[in-house]
């Protein structure tokens, strides 16, 4: 299980990259992220919302209310214009932060 604050710092990119893939709602985004993640990434439902919110706030994603399979008025989101440039820099910044870690502990490898 991942600690809150790496849960924290990839919740950004990761809907992002889920709602690139086309529209959703809120369960089915913790229920992907949970598959995805082999468990490794648990989130209760009202722990995304928050995130969600800040999205939109923030022009990166969109949302509309609509009725589901069974009827049901469900909130939907979609990533927006500006949100699909903010993955793209989302995921140049975690390539680059991964390559940085991986050359110290490569660097503490080769030091033993």
């Amino acid at each position: 299980m991942l600690s809150k604050s790496m849960v924290a710092a990839a919740a950004r990119p990761i809907i992002l990259s889920i709602l690139k893939k086309g529209r959703s709602y809120g369960y089915a985004i913790i229920d992907e992220i949970r598959q995805k993640s082999a468990d490794d990434m648990q989130w209760a439902e009202g722990s995304i919302y928050p995130v969600l919110h800040k999205l939109e706030k923030d022009g990166l994603i969109t949302s509309e209310w609509s009725l589901s399979e069974k009827g049901r008025n469900r909130k939907y989101y979609h990533i927006s214009d500006q949100g699909k440039k903010a993955l793209q820099v989302e995921q140049d910044n975690w390539f680059k932060t991964f390559e940085m870690i991986n050359r110290f502990w490569n660097l503490q490898i080769e030091s033993k």
